[in-house]
């Protein structure tokens, strides 16, 4: 006997609407549990969705560039009663950054993710306007939230193009387009000039190579976080010699494929450590501007460079983990990030981020504040150099650090105190036993 199972889209964590980018079945095509059936993508995520069922598909419902949601029919199969089912099938999704809801009388910026290999500042874009909402615009609850995230009054929509001049998202979209192409920034109005187009292919032979939605998306954060907050970046070095003999030791003493203790898992204990400390470091801004919200709990956000884009998976509760049970997560997210199957709750609740250049090279670098956190500590490449300990030079390991802090929560005095900490405890790990 068979039957007829439908094919859903799965929940991915509060996302409203989700593009389809590619459609791999037709009528007739016979799937497998878990095979790839098609490509969606989300403002900030891409996913490759699996087949619930294993069957010969009788009718597709989207095409490529159509919008679905959690719960949006994919696919009909015909399954027979000896074919597998999956109860609840998950789909494997890859996200820059969490949604952040932007205060509407006081926007605060979101970046996206800052990356492992590519944490810089982007060009700065106009951000859209913000002000306070107008009771007066016809929008429903979904359509506010989503202009509020997004930094838009709905007042200054003129009309909507839903039924009754009703605002909806593709209004919302429209407007910000308009405003960006105006070059008006959210703080009072300000002009900011536009860059011009050029021409390029008068010069010579051109390519065109389309952006992923995520790094869309990763430029338009990043240019709000640069043009919303003040911040400032404290240069400074750590010996970490000593860390270094300790963890090859570590290392020699694993067996054959067992995995390796990076410098990284150190950096993450030390920068906690410090946070314990300085509980403004683990704090978030109000959406008034008027308080701190200082969070108890201590995860630590660690970008990644993927083929898709910029992603930050969270390590949570890293106070109570040991260095292997470090490692061994860290592994494992970042494999599952370069595969795209992060799902959105691997990518939220970071109380601070780390960007390591380390393994590619480099002196110093800005990297910029992962909003709504205060501050980003970046990492490059060591090096030995000649330190003078009163009576000698002699070749220390020396680590570039580079803090980057939110100055409206974090003054100058208290970043440098605070990396000061940092370096003690990298340099004599035996602190954090403390």
């Amino acid at each position: 006997m068979t039957r007829l199972c439908e094919i859903k889209v799965p929940d991915v964590g509060n996302v409203a609407e989700i593009d389809v980018v590619e459609v791999s079945i037709q009528p007739g095509d016979v799937v497998a549990l878990e095979q790839t059936i098609a490509t969606l993508e989300t403002d900030k995520a891409s996913m490759e969705l699996p087949s619930s069922a294993a069957g010969t598909i009788q009718q597709v419902y989207i095409k490529p560039g159509d919008k679905v949601s959690e719960g949006s029919l994919i696919a009909t199969v015909l399954v027979a009663d000896d074919e597998a089912v999956a109860a609840k099938p998950e789909a494997a999704v890859e996200q820059t950054a969490a949604p952040v809801e932007v205060p509407a009388a006081k926007p605060v910026a979101v970046q996206a993710p800052e990356s492992a290999a590519l944490p810089v500042a982007a060009p700065a874009q106009p951000a859209p306007v913000s002000t306070a909402m107008s009771g007066k615009a016809h929008a429903s609850p979904a359509v506010r939230l989503f202009a509020r995230e997004l930094g838009v009054d709905v007042g200054k929509i003129n009309s909507g193009s839903g039924r009754k001049g009703r605002i909806l998202k593709d209004d919302v979209k429209n407007f910000v387009k308009k405003v960006m192409a105006e070059g008006v920034v959210a703080s009072g109005g300000t002009s900011i000039p536009g860059i011009p187009a050029v021409d390029f292919s008068q010069f010579g032979e051109t390519e065109v190579q389309k952006l992923s939605k995520i790094k869309r998306l990763t430029g338009q954060n990043l240019s709000r976080v640069w043009l919303n907050l003040p911040m400032v970046t404290y240069h400074d070095e750590a010996d970490i010699t000593d860390m270094e003999a300790f963890r090859n030791a570590l290392n020699a003493e694993k067996a054959k494929g067992e995995l390796k203790i990076t410098g990284l898992m150190f950096i993450i204990k030390a920068l906690v450590a410090a946070m314990q400390q300085f509980p403004s470091f683990n704090s978030s801004l109000s959406s008034d501007g008027e308080s701190l919200i200082l969070k108890k709990y201590f995860n630590i956000g660690i970008a990644v460079d993927t083929p898709n884009g910029l992603v930050v998976p969270v390590l949570r509760n890293v106070n109570n983990k040991s260095i292997n049970q470090l490692a061994l997560e860290l592994a494992e997210k970042s494999e599952k990030a370069r595969q795209g199957k992060l799902m959105p709750a691997d990518m939220q609740g970071g109380c601070m981020t780390i960007s390591s250049l380390g393994g590619i090279g480099g002196t110093a670098f800005t990297p910029i504040v992962n909003a709504p956190e205060v501050a980003i500590l970046g990492v490059t490449r060591a090096k030995m150099q000649p330190v003078w300990n009163g009576k000698e030079f002699t070749p220390r390991l020396m680590l570039p650090l580079d803090l980057t802090y939110d100055h409206r929560v974090i003054d100058g005095a208290e970043g440098a105190r605070f990396m000061a900490l940092v370096k003690q405890n990298l340099s004599d790990i035996r602190r954090l036993l403390l």
